[in-house]
């Protein structure tokens, strides 16, 4: 569903958000946050991930999520994409600029594949597919972004999220570990656009995977003495998106809570 995009002269910025299946995801509650401060939105969901997860599919969810968005006055465009596919984030930015009208200014991937499995049973079948979702997608969507930006200089950004996982999470957290670089790359490869490009850990955020044990675990570890919401990270994505978050540039930021 899209609206119609506004006169050139009057548009709002076009902000590109992966990984947006959930209403009570990060990836929407980002999207959210970034209609309200006035950019246009395009955004990726992939069904079939959600079918594989415990928490399944959410029906009805790009309507919400796109419902939500066009409350703040945002023009909308929601693309099913496979990200397992390199040919899919081209196609992703062919669409968003089809449908919205213009370039994309700030690139936001929150899409993962993660599946908890350790040294000794990770299947090669899921570790290539980690590392095509989590690290050669990211790489594929930045350059697709950097052929592509027409961003006044200093209004570009790259935010990619992250999470320090390691034991009992070999393809989540070693393909998290290459987004990282990947994308900290870009803040001096992409320099010579005015764009900068950071990472977040956003740490313990609850969206409904967490077992109830594990989440009074976290809960108790997080001195503020709660879990972080995806409203936590959108603020953090708003900022580095504003004029004011042009100076974070090439960074690992933890917005965790200050968790052990």
């Amino acid at each position: 569903m899209t609206t119609t995009p506004e006169p050139a002269a009057t548009a709002r910025p076009v902000a590109l958000v992966t990984g947006v299946g959930r209403t009570i995801g990060i990836g929407a509650g980002i999207a959210r946050r970034l209609a309200a401060s006035g950019w246009d939105i395009a955004f990726t969901y992939w069904t079939p991930y959600d079918d594989r997860m415990t928490w399944g599919v959410e029906k009805g969810a790009t309507k919400a999520i796109t419902d939500s968005l066009t409350a703040h006055g945002a023009a909308t465009a929601a693309v099913e994409a496979d990200l397992t596919d390199p040919g899919a984030p081209a196609r992703v930015f062919d669409e968003a600029e089809a449908r919205l009208g213009r370039p994309v200014t700030a690139l936001v991937m929150c899409h993962a594949e993660s599946v908890d499995s350790g040294l000794l049973d990770t299947t090669v079948e899921s570790f290539d597919r980690h590392f095509a979702v989590n690290a050669r997608a990211t790489w594929l969507l930045i350059r697709e972004y950097g052929r592509r930006c027409t961003a006044a200089p200093g209004t570009g950004r790259v935010i990619a999220l992250t999470s320090d996982h390691t034991v009992g999470n070999l393809p989540y957290g070693a393909s998290k570990g290459a987004l990282d670089r990947i994308t900290q790359a870009a803040a001096h490869e992409l320099a010579h656009l005015g764009v900068t490009a950071n990472v977040i850990n956003p740490g313990p955020i609850d969206t409904g995977w967490m077992p109830a044990d594990l989440r009074d675990d976290l809960t108790k570890a997080t001195p503020a003495g709660r879990l972080g919401t995806p409203r936590d990270t959108a603020d953090l994505v708003d900022f580095l998106c504003s004029p004011q978050g042009r100076w974070i540039n090439g960074q690992l930021l933890k917005s965790n809570g200050g968790i052990a």
